[in-house]
């Protein structure tokens, strides 16, 4: 009988790197806006800075991924790399080291997707690759809802910068998770994107050349990049706004707005989990994009914290269907190539760009027309995005049984 034991053990790290792989996030712009007295344009700056980083970090990082067999040494380093670096971070003031410490997080944050998901794919194999995936997505944002309501006690009784210290222990249970997956239940070549047994294409594609040759993945890249651009905003945003009524409670509601959309995230991923093979992903990752232009819509209704809050639990609708789907569309589109991380980490990169000029744009935004003008602009980028996948992407779920019965080369033409 197989054992279990690597998937408790892929069960226990996706639950405790939850809040590691994220990094300070949102917290960090209402510590720096509160207890640094930083304004909105020095924090969307710094965390543009460090999503920088990541960006430059991703595609490298797949490729890493691909070709490397000790990758669970690689997220055990990591979450080590973070540990150290959330503890140094609470103790920094000035902007330059401030920016410093978080690209370095930045870098360190950019290994643990495809790292997970490289896993992931090498343990169960791509049949059951949306299931294990959906099953990460689950325990990711469990982990997530724990940490944000443990953040918001401990933010309470200790201020904000208690936040750090939590992600680090976070980052320590996510090292002894990882090195309690067997070494041996992961077949490497699998996670890269190769059939079983198939151990041919050792050479190591470039993810940007795939991407350039492959229209629906040129298309669905597009729309990553629109839909981070609207959404990675929001949350800092409304924090911000949350922390300026009441500063003693800015952390604490910020942690109620975290966990509020993470319980949704749950029930989101396993519904990807249970039913994307059967609707296909096209009809339930537009689900998830329609929700954010009018997530962006109703945040300008009101300032009062329990609507604002009450709002955020649509974005457990929109980021619980997109976290669960990005990684399925890719392996669809990449299935038999070798190439799984590396066009990962490019299509990440992509994305991190979107994430990054979010938060500047919005920081901008807010300091010439107000926070209604930012969510407003946020929402019509949304909506932007959503009418592109609509008309342009096609249905990619069975691009993977198409390619068994042609030969290898001809995949990026079956996408297209």
């Amino acid at each position: 009988m197989k054992s279990d034991r690597p998937v408790r053990a892929l069960d226990a790290l996706n639950f405790f790197l939850a809040d590691v792989e994220g990094g300070l996030g949102p917290y960090l712009a209402v510590y720096l806006l509160t207890a640094r007295q930083w304004n909105q344009a020095e924090i969307g700056i710094v965390m543009s800075i460090a999503g920088a980083a990541g960006i430059v970090a991703q595609t490298p990082v797949g490729a890493l991924v691909d070709t490397l067999r000790a990758k669970r040494a690689l997220i055990a380093a990591a979450a080590l790399a973070v540990t150290l670096l959330a503890l140094a971070l609470s103790a920094l003031d000035g902007f330059w080291s401030v920016a410093a410490v978080q690209t370095a997080m930045g870098i360190c944050g950019a290994v643990f997707g495809p790292a997970i998901a490289a896993v992931s794919l090498g343990i169960v194999g791509h049949r059951a690759f949306a299931a294990r995936n959906g099953r990460n997505e689950a325990f990711n944002h469990g982990g997530n809802a724990v940490a944000a309501a443990v953040a918001g006690i401990a933010a309470w009784e200790f201020g904000p910068v208690a936040v750090f210290f939590l992600l680090a222990a976070m980052a320590v249970l996510s090292l002894l998770s990882v090195l309690a997956i067997p070494a041996d239940a992961i077949d490497h070549e699998v996670a890269r994107g190769l059939p079983d047994g198939d151990r041919r294409h050792q050479e190591q594609p470039s993810g940007f050349s795939l991407l350039l040759t492959c229209r629906p993945l040129l298309i669905f890249t597009v729309c990553v990049v629109l839909f981070h651009l609207a959404n990675a905003a929001m949350l800092p945003l409304v924090g911000q706004k949350l922390a300026l009524q009441n500063k003693n409670l800015g952390t604490a509601a910020m942690s109620a707005c975290i966990l509020a959309a993470q319980l949704v995230m749950v029930p989101m991923a396993i519904l990807v989990a249970r039913k994307a093979d059967d609707w296909g992903r096209k009809p339930l990752f537009l689900a998830g994009f329609l929700i954010l232009p009018i997530r962006g819509a109703l945040y300008t209704l009101s300032d009062d914290p329990y609507w604002l809050v009450a709002i955020q639990c649509l974005d457990g609708i929109g980021a619980g269907l997109f976290g669960a789907l990005f990684p399925l569309i890719v392996a669809d589109l990449t299935w038999g190539t070798g190439r799984f991380n590396v066009t990962r980490g490019a299509v990440q990169a992509a994305q991190g760009i979107g994430a990054s000029l979010s938060t500047t744009i919005a920081g901008l935004i807010v300091m010439a027309d107000g926070y209604s003008a930012a969510f407003l602009a946020l929402a019509a980028i949304a909506a932007t995005g959503l009418v592109l996948f609509w008309i342009a992407m096609p249905e990619t779920r069975n691009i993977d049984r198409r390619a068994e019965v042609m030969p290898r080369p001809a995949l990026s033409r079956v996408a297209e």
